[in-house]
């Protein structure tokens, strides 16, 4: 397979800003969901998805949590500084979140222009002070120090007390105490993330439990979702626009549920890419066991060309392998994939996501997904008041098309559960 040259306006639709969910429905699942099966759209409740998924499925969750990477400095001139973290420089996140007294960030900065070099900025609250000083400009950012007391405190616990959780950009409204908390997933285990894995903010313990009882497998992987999530495609040409970079990590335990699950369903967009990523990078490390664990924005292309033959249940083998001979329980890998139509598909089978913007790299992965019925969709979505966005309504989406099962799971043509009346 290879990229195709695709025009970005063909990937866009007219989203009303009342249609842009600004806060969450009250019980998590209680959204509405779209249920989309063999190019025929049903209008459902969340809380009933666990009716429209097959025994034999394995659902992949995102673990990953927000962090308060959101920082308002207030200068002795009354003016507000805001530092946004985007991710450490030259560590990894989860020794980064962990570090005391010093820290060095990729940051954000509004109001940069405002903050003179060698000023130190500081916010006091909760019995701790964070301090942060200018470090460097860099291309896409800037580099801040920050230094704390109690310097035996961790920068995690840090930024509870002193950020707070950053909502989407399209979100116009301030953060209130209710976001804390409404702005992950129950499955928040690894801080990291300055987004949330939406698709998974519909799941209550209740639909975990129903689930549970049709002994559906699920498998926990941990991307951490960066700002670029929100950046829209801005040239015209879709192979001209640069993809963000993003840290994942799997865990032993889950590459080995992936091998033995079937009919694999992706909770989100941020899942889907961590697992088709875990593919490409088995078989390079399968090819050069020295290789970073890493795949660039155009990687996955280039490598079907050659190794397309190769299923993924193989893969993942030679990646169980790879870590069994670096003695390694998890892999910290990092993925800069674009899905966009022309990509095929070597392990994800169903789709779970909410509704993302036009002209999104988001959109483009659904559109690789189902083909061009991510039109119809939206256009029912729009007509029947679904709610869009990080806050809005759910989709279960799977190929009108059987996708082929090259790792010997179950196909979607195999599916016959028809959903209820």
């Amino acid at each position: 397979m290879r990229p195709q040259n695709l025009l970005i306006q063909d990937f866009t639709y007219d989203l009303p800003p009342e249609k842009i969910a600004l806060f969450p429905k009250e019980e998590r699942d209680a959204s509405k969901l779209l249920v989309y099966r063999e190019g025929k759209i049903f209008d459902e409740q969340f809380y009933n998805l666990p009716q429209y998924l097959s025994g034999q499925a394995t659902l992949v969750f995102n673990d990953t949590r927000v962090i308060e990477a959101r920082l308002l400095f207030q200068k002795q001139s009354g003016g507000v500084i805001e530092i946004f973290c985007l991710e450490p420089w030259m560590r990894e996140i989860q020794q980064a979140m962990q570090e005391t007294e010093k820290i060095i960030w990729k940051c954000l900065i509004g109001g940069a222009s405002k903050w003179k070099r060698g000023q130190v900025l500081t916010i006091e609250r909760e019995g701790v002070c964070l301090a942060a000083h200018y470090h460097s400009k860099i291309d896409d950012g800037f580099l801040v120090e920050f230094t704390w007391t109690p310097a035996q405190k961790s920068f995690a616990e840090i930024l509870h007390a002193t950020g707070a959780v950053p909502l989407p950009p399209y979100i116009k409204r301030k953060t209130t105490a209710d976001d804390s908390h409404r702005y992950q997933t129950i499955f928040n285990l690894h801080e990291g993330s300055v987004a949330a894995p939406t698709a998974a903010l519909h799941f209550t313990e209740k639909v975990v439990q129903h689930i549970k009882e049709k002994n559906i497998e699920t498998v926990h992987v941990t991307l951490h979702v960066g700002a670029g999530t929100f950046k829209p495609v801005q040239t015209q040409d879709v192979l001209a626009h640069q993809m963000h970079n993003e840290p994942f990590v799997v865990t032993r335990e889950a590459v080995q549920k992936l091998i033995a699950g079937k009919n694999v369903i992706a909770v989100g967009t941020t899942s889907l890419r961590t697992i088709e990523s875990l593919h490409w990078i088995g078989i390079k490390l399968h090819e050069d066991a020295e290789a970073v664990p890493q795949l660039a924005q155009w990687e996955a292309y280039e490598l079907d060309n050659t190794f397309g033959k190769i299923n993924y249940r193989q893969s993942l083998q030679y990646l169980l392998e790879w870590m069994a001979a670096k003695k390694l329980d998890e892999i910290n890998c990092r993925t800069s994939i674009l899905i966009m139509p022309g990509y095929t598909f070597k392990i994800v089978q169903g789709l779970i996501t909410n509704f993302h913007q036009p002209q999104s790299t988001l959109l483009l992965l659904v559109a690789a997904f189902i083909g061009n019925d991510w039109k119809k969709i939206y256009q029912h979505a729009l007509k029947n008041n679904y709610r869009f966005l990080s806050y809005g309504d759910s989709s279960y989406l799977t190929p009108a098309r059987p996708l082929k099962s090259p790792g010997g799971g179950i196909s979607i043509a195999r599916q016959r559960l028809i959903p209820p009346l």
